[in-house]
């Protein structure tokens, strides 16, 4: 190892005493050193002007393509325009009525009417009493909704169909389960359909005048009553498992329940009657 370094040492130092002392080896390494730098310089040369070739044709061919492209856009911007048309109306018309199909839902829960006649087995059924005003003027109604002493509870108002299955629901609530029911709001006019849709913190609803099957009679709002009182609270066990089970009874005979929904409305339920299309048809309620 040492022989190794000595011998390198050696070399290097005559080397360098070459340089210094012999002027003709001298300038043939200069000469020499010469000849390498400019073979080097050379060929990077080349090298540049091959890059800067590339480089300027693959930027031609991608001008030649954005032109082209140009041109198909401009000779198709009739078809471009109706194909992005008809892609772009399903998610626009479903962010423009998001609130709204809260409200909306097919027919599948609806049963033929020869079930709802077997239920019954003949009987006809009857409205209950109207409820003292007071009943909804207590402190718990009023926390829950303070809008609803204006309510109309009406049961003339409601579509005969739907009062038959309404009617129906309260039997089967008291008669099977203990629970009975109250109703808190079935008709409701237009007007107030806009009111209840612009209140604050407490608003009801999404859904604007003759957006609500309330208008055509056809939807209800309904509670329970223990001891007298009016129980809407959703905090109470009791009336928690009651929601449940008036749930799970008005699909069995063909209503919609607002319990399913995203913004849930678990009083609520609502009848999408055979041929009856929400927005189109008129309400055939008149109020006196």
């Amino acid at each position: 190892m040492i022989a190794i370094a000595l011998t390198l040492y050696f070399a290097i130092a005559v080397a360098i005493a070459a340089l210094l002392l012999l002027p003709g080896w001298r300038t043939s390494i200069l000469h020499s050193a010469g000849i390498l730098h400019a073979r080097v310089m050379r060929h990077a040369s080349i090298k540049a002007s091959s890059a800067k070739r590339q480089i300027s044709s693959s930027a031609k061919i991608s001008m030649s393509n954005m032109s082209a492209m140009q041109n198909v856009l401009i000779q198709r911007r009739l078809l471009i325009g109706v194909t992005a048309g008809i892609l772009a109306t399903p998610p626009l018309v479903a962010i423009a009525l998001r609130g709204k199909q809260l409200f909306q839902f097919d027919d599948n829960l609806t049963v033929p009417d020869e079930k709802i006649a077997a239920l019954l087995n003949g009987e006809q059924l009857v409205p209950p009493q109207p409820l003292p005003p007071e009943v909804f003027q207590t402190q718990e109604v009023q926390q829950v909704r303070p809008e609803i002493k204006d309510a109309s509870r009406d049961w003339n108002l409601l579509d005969p169909d739907f009062r038959t299955r309404l009617l129906l629901v309260y039997k089967i609530m008291r008669e099977q389960y203990g629970y009975e029911m109250a109703l808190l709001e079935g008709y409701r006019s237009p007007a107030r359909q806009d009111m209840l849709s612009h209140m604050g913190g407490a608003k009801v609803t999404n859904a604007a005048a003759y957006q609500s099957y309330h208008q055509y009679g056809l939807a209800a709002d309904n509670a329970f009553l223990r001891d007298g009182k009016l129980v809407i609270s959703e905090k109470d066990p009791w009336a928690m498992k009651g929601y449940e089970l008036y749930g799970q009874t008005a699909e069995q005979v063909g209503l919609v329940w607002g319990g399913r929904w995203k913004l849930m409305d678990l009083g609520h339920v609502e009848y999408h009657k055979p041929g009856f299309v929400l927005g189109r048809d008129k309400p055939t309620v008149k109020v006196q």
